[in-house]
């Protein structure tokens, strides 16, 4: 049995790499770091190396030399391609694995040595076949079950919040996206629902527990802390490169999604907020009342912003982790605009010029209005006393 060493600080993507590869017939250990990295490759003595170039460095336990050490300082996975070719003098073959595109960096991974690029995103039966070739394995397991699955170029944290979700939760949705789509993690908080909502959704984890968890909170703290709760509790984990959060009712859909995450992989913003402005070409349906309330309340909202957005309360949006630590460490004032107050918490942190240059505002392809919503029009109304109670606490 061929065996693969797999070097990755995210676990999403050691968890789908060594689960496609052992499907394979492979036999497969993983590493976090370098320096354990090197450790495994002591002792594994694998047959092929997969390493990831963008990933936390602990380069200084590593005995590596000066060759180099210049070009590759801030791009520490390729450290283990020079510990095997420089310091072990060793032919292994080594697959870089990166949604790196800087050409520069590319070259210096060749030169370096390695047999293989590999750019997120990518299949896993693409890599299946490229493991397969270089290790001379005509024999290797074909498995159907690995087709239209792909690693993406980052990994990316879900909060979703449920309360009563039960009748509205649609399960088999939720299972197919993160079968495909393995940079991704489901986080489904359970915000003291007085149905089934927890039951279903342990049902919907069971054979997906990497990329769908649930975060059950035993008293109902309404949405703000519920989403609030479950971006702290992704932060902690350090491998995300973003996370957001989506409604359960998929108002938004994940293809919607997707194109917030490309929009700020693609960028320098820290948040990308989705907007439900009707223009041609989109499916944005509300209902006409609710549609007339809406706009008067982000008239407002807008006012007390002091900035142009359009669509502050869309239930999806993706941002940095930096912005989760510093915006969502404590509860916030209101139940329902708690979106608000992430922005203004913004201006606080990073002012007020600086932090509209962080901002983007990416119109949505399609938004529906699921029945069963928890916001009534008499909780509307409401929703103006709030925003005057925001604007008197952050200013």
């Amino acid at each position: 049995m061929n065996k693969v060493l797999i070097v990755d600080d995210q676990q999403l993507v050691l968890l789908s790499l060594e689960r496609c590869l052992t499907e394979l017939g492979y036999e497969v250990k993983c590493s976090k770091n370098i320096y354990d990295a090197i450790e495994q490759y002591e002792v594994f003595k694998p047959d092929l190396v997969i390493t990831d170039i963008n990933m936390s460095a602990q380069s200084n336990h590593v005995p590596l030399q000066d060759t180099y050490n210049e070009i590759v300082s801030n791009v520490s996975g390729l450290e283990v391609l020079k510990y095997i070719r420089f310091v072990k003098k060793q032919h292994t073959p080594v697959i870089i694995l990166s949604g790196n595109v800087d050409e520069d960096i590319i070259v210096t991974g060749f030169e370096l040595g390695a047999n293989d690029y590999m750019k997120k995103p990518l299949s896993l039966r693409e890599i299946g076949i490229r493991v397969g070739r270089l290790l001379g394995d005509t024999n290797i397991k074909r498995k159907e079950n690995i087709k239209e699955q792909y690693i993406q170029n980052t990994c990316i944290g879900v909060v979703i919040p449920c309360y009563n979700e039960e009748e509205r939760l649609l399960s088999e949705e939720f299972r197919s996206f993160v079968r495909k789509n393995l940079g991704y993690h489901l986080c489904f908080v359970n915000d003291g629902s007085k149905d089934n909502t927890l039951a279903v959704l342990k049902e919907l984890q069971k054979g997906n527990e990497s990329h769908i968890s649930v975060y059950d909170c035993p008293k109902n703290g309404g949405k703000a802390e519920a989403v609030r709760l479950g971006m702290l509790h992704l932060a902690e984990q350090k491998q995300f490169d973003y996370i957001g959060f989506l409604d359960a009712d998929l108002s938004t859909d994940f293809d919607d999604f997707s194109d917030l995450v490309k929009t700020i992989t693609n960028s320098k913003y820290k948040i990308v907020s989705g907007s439900r402005i009707s223009r041609m070409g989109a499916d944005i349906t509300k209902e006409s009342a609710r549609k007339i309330i809406s706009m008067t309340i982000n008239f407002i909202i807008r006012k007390t912003l002091g900035m142009e957005f359009r669509d502050t309360q869309c239930g999806a949006k993706v941002m940095t982790t930096d912005v989760v630590e510093k915006t969502f460490d404590r509860k916030f004032l209101t139940k329902w605009l708690f979106d608000v107050e992430i922005f203004m918490r913004m201006k606080k942190v990073y002012g007020n010029k600086q932090v509209q240059e962080m901002l983007c505002e990416k119109p949505l392809n399609r938004w529906i209005h699921a029945d069963g919503s928890k916001l009534s029009f008499k909780d509307s109304f409401k929703i103006v006393g709030q925003i005057g109670q925001i604007a008197l606490h952050y200013r």
